[in-house]
C-alpha cells in the first residue's frame, strides 16, 4: 500500500485556472511602457465586484444579515466596507465571484440578479482586465419600502 503523504496529489478543480494571491498580470511591452509586471490584490477585486453590484437598480443592500448589521455599525462611524456580501476567487487569468444581495420590493429579482451578475461581469473584465469565469448571485432577503425606514419616526414630533 502506497503511502498517501508521499504520492503527488493532483491539483483540485476550482472555479478559476489556478488559485494565485495576490493576483498577478504580466503585461506585454509596447513602445511607451516598459516591462513588468501588474499586481492586484484580491480585495481589490472584491471591492470592484461590490462597488457595480451596489449601482444596479433595484439592489438595496449586500450581505447577509449579521454583515449588514456589522455594515450600518461602519458607515455610521465613516468606514463603509465596499466588500461586504461579496466573495471572489481569484487565478492566474480568470475570477469567480459571489455576491448576496438584498432586493428592493417589487422589484423582479431575477431580473436584479441577471444584472447584477453582468454588471459584475464588465467591472471586473474592464477595470481589473481578468476574465470572468462565473458570478453567482444569491437573494437573502426582500427589503419592503418603510418597514425598516426609522427616519421618518425621528422626523415626526410626537409632540407639539
Amino acid at each position: 500500500m502506497a503511502d498517501s503523504k508521499s504520492t503527488p496529489k493532483p491539483a483540485s478543480a476550482g472555479r478559476v485556472d489556478k488559485v494565485v494571491t495576490p493576483v498577478t498580470t504580466v503585461t506585454t511591452p509596447t513602445t511607451a511602457a516598459a516591462p513588468g509586471k501588474t499586481v492586484i490584490a484580491d480585495s481589490v477585486v472584491s471591492k470592484v465586484a461590490g462597488i457595480a453590484a451596489r449601482e444596479v437598480p433595484g439592489v438595496y443592500a449586500l450581505g447577509g444579515g449579521a454583515a449588514r448589521a456589522f455594515g450600518a455599525i461602519r458607515d455610521v462611524i465613516g468606514n463603509t466596507d465596499l466588500t461586504q456580501g461579496v466573495r471572489v476567487e481569484v487565478g492566474e487569468t480568470q475570477v469567480a465571484a459571489d455576491v448576496t444581495i438584498v432586493v428592493e420590493y417589487p422589484t423582479p429579482m431575477h431580473a436584479v440578479a441577471e444584472q447584477v451578475r453582468t454588471a459584475v461581469s464588465q467591472a471586473i473584465t474592464q477595470l481589473v482586465g481578468m476574465e470572468v469565469a462565473e458570478v453567482n448571485v444569491a437573494i437573502n432577503d426582500v427589503h419592503i419600502p418603510g418597514e425598516d425606514d426609522s427616519d421618518e419616526a425621528v422626523t415626526e414630533s410626537r409632540v407639539q
